[in-house]
């Protein structure tokens, strides 16, 4: 019995927080969900701030989708939150059961989370840890947001312990996953990385044990996208979309699984409420259908970037495609017969053939690279290029971790334009070593063959807090110089 009056029964769950337990209030008569407080990561006592925190922020959202909170005791140094009891499963629970959710459920499920986030974020408060396993689903589909343990109203300062990155791992967004507070468009984020979740079954970043690998392909890969899936997915263009302010609103997003695929306005169309709450149009849509191409957002919207890159794309420079074929065709043909009368390649290795830069593949092999690039061996100066050397493959690799930390200007000229790319500009490379004091490689091991180097890496964060990571580079080599070209 606690404080006189909770009767426990049987365990319910478990979070970061405690353990959650099904109890009876004996004094009103009804179920109730008691938590008790746990520690927090690295802590030494319970977390109260936390608790009290978490009871503060729900019992001020009175909402029909938010799990309310009745009380929070202390008895016998032990802290206890009495919440409502939800009979049903967390929606990981669900999906795990039955698979990924039709659009119509997903969409329905999802709308009364985007519902009562909304009224969060208008009462200031940004919850900081939307996933599938913080949605309560009943028996009837009703849902109920959970857990605002971690979350934040505007006049609060964080709770957040040195080294702890707040949120799960495969829901955060790009600018907290790279350090960087939380905001509303966080969350906007995480829903729509929940909603792939439901649409596909699967969380859109897999973990695992590489804490670090994951949270480096959230802040530099393109968000991952679900081409041909119906309704809803083209909402994922508009909130996993890496800039904050290119991302709707909660009420938009609200809004548009309401509205349902029949009335619902496309990503990217005209809102009459946009204007106020949305920067940009995203994705140039006509119709709430998903765009049928597989290819990335950033290589199919019409947003300024990619333009910027590629200049040969812009209105009014577009190069004459036969006139690039041939050309292409002209100088392998050429290269090829000058290859065979020389003998070739002694291991049989296919040839590199400089050739102009008239497509996307440029970005993967025989990419112009800018000059100034952070390779550690300088080009030959014979009239045949050196071949790639297990040590130059090594010593290229600690000069990129240890400049990569104070100098990511330079080390970003150290990546094929393909990875520039999709790292996401020099802005979002640059903010995620920045958080990053000293990059410590051990065990380094490369393959002239493959160029591929494997190594361990021991980073120290800014915050003083140790991660080591098992890494894997391809690079490409040109001229003498080693630049990266992806990495695993």
């Amino acid at each position: 019995m606690i404080a006189g009056r909770y009767e426990l029964g049987r365990e319910v769950g478990r979070g970061g927080m405690g353990a959650v337990w099904l109890a009876r209030d004996t004094t009103l008569g009804r179920d109730v969900a008691i938590k008790r407080i746990g520690m927090m990561p690295g802590g030494t006592t319970p977390d109260q701030d936390r608790a009290a925190r978490e009871a503060r922020l729900a019992a001020r959202l009175n909402h029909a989708h938010v799990v309310q909170v009745f009380d929070l005791i202390t008895e016998e140094g032990v802290q206890w939150l009495v919440m409502e009891y939800v009979d049903g499963q967390t929606l990981s629970g669900l999906i795990r059961d039955q698979g990924a959710l039709p659009p119509e459920r997903a969409s329905a499920l999802l709308g009364q989370v985007a519902d009562a986030l909304a009224a969060a974020h208008a009462a200031g408060v940004v919850h900081r840890d939307v996933k599938p396993s913080n949605i309560l689903v009943a028996a009837d589909d009703q849902v109920k947001l959970s857990d605002f343990g971690i979350a934040k109203a505007d006049a609060e300062a964080t709770l957040t312990e040195t080294g702890l990155v707040t949120g799960s791992p495969a829901y955060l967004s790009p600018e907290v996953a790279s350090g960087q507070t939380a905001t509303t468009a966080s969350d906007v984020w995480s829903l729509g990385a929940t909603l792939f979740h439901a649409l596909s079954g699967r969380p859109p970043y897999q973990v695992g044990d590489n804490l670090l690998g994951a949270l480096f392909r959230i802040v530099h890969d393109d968000p991952p996208r679900l081409p041909g899936a119906e309704w809803p997915a083209p909402l994922l263009e508009v909130t996993m979309t890496k800039d904050p302010a290119e991302r709707w609103s909660m009420q938009q997003v609200r809004d548009y699984l309401d509205a349902g695929p029949s009335h619902a306005v496309a990503p990217g169309e005209a809102e009459p409420e946009a204007t106020q709450v949305m920067v940009a149009p995203v994705v140039p849509a006509p119709t709430p259908t998903p765009p049928s191409a597989p290819t990335a957002p950033v290589a199919t919207t019409t947003s300024p970037e990619p333009a910027s890159e590629e200049p040969e794309q812009q209105p009014g420079r577009r190069v004459p495609v036969l006139a690039i074929a041939v050309t292409a065709v002209a100088l392998l043909v050429a290269g090829l017969l000058a290859w065979v009368l020389l003998g070739g390649d002694d291991e049989g290795e296919t040839p590199t053939i400089d050739r102009p830069e008239s497509s996307e593949s440029a970005g993967r092999s025989g990419d112009a690279r800018p000059s100034g690039s952070g390779s550690v061996e300088p080009p030959s100066s014979s009239p045949a290029d050196p071949r790639p050397t297990a040590a130059g493959m090594e010593s290229f690799v600690v000069d990129y971790l240890a400049t990569a930390p104070t100098s990511p200007e330079t080390t970003f000229q150290m990546l094929t334009p393909g990875f520039q790319r999709a790292s996401g500009g020099l802005e979002t490379y640059a903010g995620y070593w920045q958080t990053i004091a000293s990059a410590d490689p051990v065990e380094v091991s490369a393959d002239p063959e493959s160029l591929v180097v494997e190594y361990v890496v021991a980073y120290v964060r800014e915050d003083g807090s140790e991660v080591t990571d098992e890494v894997q580079l391809q690079l490409e080599f040109r001229d003498g110089d080693y630049l990266i070209a992806s990495e695993a």
